[in-house]
């Protein structure tokens, strides 16, 4: 028996060559799922009952399944649970910042990097994500009422390294921007990486103004392999090196993620180093205060002290932002995601 075709995977185009149809019934089931997020294949009305008979038998659809949906009390931020169709799960992520609202996504189930500060690692790598379960993830988090008519932004910043799953993470992208569907703007999107140097020169090719993050944390080798250990394999000359050439053939915002962690990379000495790093390329600094994570060490420093460094960088021409906790009381905070338990998929 072949194996059932996951629609979500598949484009417009995809859709109609892979069953046989004509191109605009191809764009008509992608517009059901992507912009009415509509999975339920009778309810399809501009379908014939023999075509929506064949999609029930061919297709999984949808991939995901949510399991959890937690609130914080102090942010409003909401974290889903999903189950995927093999009974792995992953966590993302609904931030509102007044009108703004953006979905963090998974890319990974786990992750292999291990950065030292970061919940996700710990359980290790399960396996990738399919460009239809990044999706479904955003068309979950956007189907509720207050998003009637919103445009999200959408920040490839939850479970996993996006560039380990490169292939699947592009399509995800063109997905989503795709106009038959949501129509996601690109400079809406942001991918961070932990600092895979030939997934960022992959990236500064692709045709889009899809935005970049580097999650740097540090600007020394010593200290940066021991935060971030895929710095052993693209250590910062390396990585600097793939920046360089990205911002200089790329008209798009570069950011870099710092995580502050008290008495680690919290120093006025740390922020001339990183200053020093970056200097000549066109970007802006998010500080990150750490979120705490059970078991780890690291927290965040004072207030005064992540203003202090701030400051630092201001006063040596660095555009940086001070992030606001959100979502810390529920574990869904920058670094607290984490897979949760297996679930049987019977």
């Amino acid at each position: 028996m072949s194996p059932r075709i996951a629609p979500t995977d598949l484009s417009a185009e995809e859709i109609a060559r892979t069953f046989d149809l004509q191109p605009y019934q191809g764009r008509q089931i992608f517009a059901w799922i992507h912009r009415r997020r509509v999975f339920d294949f009778d309810a399809m009305t501009d379908l014939s009952k023999d075509l929506r008979e064949r999609l029930h038998a061919e297709c999984l659809a949808p991939q995901l399944s949510l399991l959890d949906m937690e609130t914080s009390a102090r942010t409003g931020t909401r974290k889903a649970l999903f189950r995927l169709s093999d009974g792995e799960t992953v966590e993302s992520v609904f931030l509102r910042d007044g009108d703004r609202i953006t979905l963090c996504v998974s890319s990974q189930v786990g992750c292999a990097c291990r950065c030292a500060f970061c919940a996700t690692g710990d359980s290790g790598f399960r396996r990738q994500c399919t460009p239809g379960e990044i999706v479904e993830q955003v068309l979950h988090l956007l189907d509720t009422e207050e998003m009637a008519g919103r445009v999200p932004n959408i920040v490839y910043m939850g479970m996993g390294e996006p560039f380990q799953n490169y292939d699947a993470v592009v399509k995800s992208i063109r997905l989503l921007m795709a106009k038959e569907g949501l129509g996601v703007g690109a400079r809406r999107i942001t991918v961070s990486t932990a600092g895979d140097a030939p997934g960022i020169e992959r990236f500064a090719r692709e045709d889009w103004q899809v935005r970049l993050a580097i999650s740097l944390h540090a600007a020394n080798d010593r200290l940066r392999s021991r935060l971030v250990p895929l710095n052993r394999r693209y250590p910062l000359a390396a990585l600097m090196e793939a920046v360089r050439r990205y911002a200089a053939s790329a008209e798009r915002l570069l950011s870099f993620e710092w995580v502050l962690m008290q008495g680690v990379n919290d120093s006025e000495n740390d922020a001339e180093e990183l200053a020093a790093l970056i200097t000549g390329v066109k970007c802006v600094v998010n500080l990150i205060p750490c979120n705490p994570v059970d078991g780890k060490p690291y927290k965040a420093p004072a207030p005064s002290t992540c203003a202090a460094f701030q400051a630092a960088l201001t006063a040596r021409g660095v555009a940086a932002t001070l992030r606001q906790e959100r979502g810390q009381d529920i574990a869904a905070a920058c670094g607290q995601l984490r897979v949760r338990k297996r679930y049987d998929s019977r």
